[in-house]
């Protein structure tokens, strides 16, 4: 297949666990831009937290942040934003307090919730590179939120909650898991695929052209909108089902791996 472009997921896909870029990985990135091939990132991440990729991975092409419903420039200014529905927002906010599941809020360009010290927070700070705004109330930020995040340390327990907050909202927002213990809540119509799409229209490519690499639920509509899909070796099996192809993980440099054998053709 001709490729011409390149989309990955970054945490749990082009970073190590531990959120790091390993030198290999900005070495494939390097190689890609050597031989013609355009490279972007699509997250569930804020914009912000997409700032610390920018100069070591060179990136000059729009940035799909919230799991693609906001696209932003390397330098972070919006290329096009949308916001969860207030009624969905709010019926989410009710579910997770229901269950006992922190709520983040994410509007405003600030990480917004109420406890500096719940669950995961400290991997939050690390992974954007930011912290975040605490407030008494988050009910006045839920009718202009691009994304909600319900945050447990009951992994089960918030995979079932996805299940049933999704059935709940069906078609009033987005409901993906892009972490075990991450449960995203973003603008409906939009994801990781559509921002995908819209990308390679403006390259002038064909879906065709596109390889994209992920390893939750969340990158299937990605894979779905491209010639090939690869699922990293950390990722569930119903992900690896979804793929074309599978890597290593991203503890092995799974994406350096792919770069190298799926899309350059290099030996070893």
């Amino acid at each position: 297949m001709s490729i011409g472009l390149v989309v990955t997921d970054v945490d749990g896909t082009l970073v190590t666990p531990d959120k790091a870029l390993t030198p290999a990985a900005i070495a494939a990135v390097a190689r890609l831009r050597e031989r013609g091939i355009a490279f972007t990132v699509a997250s569930s991440r804020p914009p912000v937290g997409l700032r610390g990729l920018v100069e070591p991975l060179g990136l000059t092409l729009p940035m799909g942040a919230f799991n693609g419903s906001t696209v932003v420039r390397p330098d972070l200014t919006p290329v096009r934003e949308s916001f969860i529905p207030e009624a969905a927002a709010r019926t989410a906010a009710e579910r997770f307090a229901a269950a006992g599941i922190d709520l983040w809020v994410f509007a405003e360009g600030d990480w917004i919730l109420r406890d500096p010290d719940g669950p995961y927070t400290d991997l939050e700070r690390r992974t954007i590179g930011a912290g975040p705004r605490v407030v008494a109330d988050l009910a006045p930020f839920l009718g202009r939120a691009a994304k909600l995040v319900g945050v447990s340390r009951d992994h089960a327990g918030l995979a079932a909650c996805e299940t049933a907050l999704a059935a709940e909202i069906g078609d009033g927002a987005a409901v993906h898991r892009s972490q075990a213990y991450y449960l995203d809540v973003t603008p409906p119509g939009e994801d990781k695929g559509r921002f995908v799409a819209r990308l390679a229209a403006e390259l002038g490519l064909a879906t065709d052209e596109v390889v994209t690499l992920g390893d939750m639920a969340n990158d299937v509509a990605m894979f779905a909108r491209s010639g090939l899909g690869i699922a990293m070796g950390n990722a569930d099996e119903a992900v690896k089902r979804r793929a074309g192809a599978v890597t290593a993980s991203n503890a092995e440099d799974g994406f350096a791996r792919a770069i190298a054998r799926h899309v350059l053709g290099e030996a070893g």
